[in-house]
């Protein structure tokens, strides 16, 4: 699982997340939402070691984070908000090969996890293709791809819709159905709730870098509005 315990991180002055207790169990899909600055990016970057707290701990599978940044980001892939600073190489299927060549796979292994992860995102066949051809949505959903391939136990997945035209999105919300159905944890950082209430075990809202919502989309919806949140239609 990943937890979180009495997490405070500050940049300068200003705290941006504020004794933060939250736990994501193995298996769970959690939609995390919150107006713009409210703290959502912050709390994920701590999840695999990219921020450090200034108080409070995060381990992940029951170590913690700051003991082994290697075994964390093994443990927890992560599509960042803007998806263009974690793409590594000149070509889509060198991209995607990236992480897996890393994790010191076999050939075949790494073919099949960068065959399988282009097909989960409509890129399969584009493996030639250079990175700095593709349009803003395609590199969405190269980076999507690339989080894939390492097969992960927990995967977050910041803002992953921006950019994708509706066929790309179904295609990812249904790769997220069938990674939620493995045992895959997810977590989906999101403004836009459309289509993925209906994966989540539960909607944890912050606001002001604190917790002020955590439940079932069910029994959220109502109180969403008050907290700077769209209800999904």
């Amino acid at each position: 699982m990943i937890r979180v315990d009495g997490l405070v991180h500050r940049y300068g002055d200003t705290v941006a997340l504020d004794g933060i207790d939250l736990t994501i169990d193995d298996g769970e899909c959690v939609v995390l939402a919150g107006a713009n600055g409210s703290g959502k990016t912050s709390l994920v970057r701590h999840f695999n070691g990219l921020l450090e707290p200034d108080e409070g701990t995060v381990s992940v599978n029951g170590h913690a984070v700051s003991e082994n940044l290697v075994a964390a980001r093994t443990a927890v892939s992560m599509v960042f908000q803007h998806p263009e600073d974690q793409l590594v190489a000149a070509t889509v299927g060198a991209d995607v090969a990236f992480g897996p060549e890393n994790l010191g796979l076999s050939r075949d292994e790494i073919d099949r996890r960068v065959h399988d992860s282009l097909a989960a995102v409509n890129l399969d066949g584009r493996e030639s293709e250079r990175v700095d051809a593709l349009s803003g949505g395609e590199v969405e959903r190269l980076a999507i791809a690339g989080a894939l391939a390492m097969e992960p136990d927990h995967l977050v997945l910041d803002e992953p819709f921006t950019g994708l035209d509706e066929p790309s999105r179904q295609s990812v919300l249904a790769r997220l159905r069938e990674l939620r159905a493995s045992g895959t944890s997810l977590v989906v950082v999101t403004h836009d709730l459309r289509d993925v209430t209906t994966l989540a075990d539960r909607v944890v809202v912050l606001a002001g870098g604190r917790v002020a919502l955590d439940d079932t989309p069910e029994a959220a919806a109502d109180r969403l509005p008050s907290l700077g949140v769209r209800p999904p239609c």
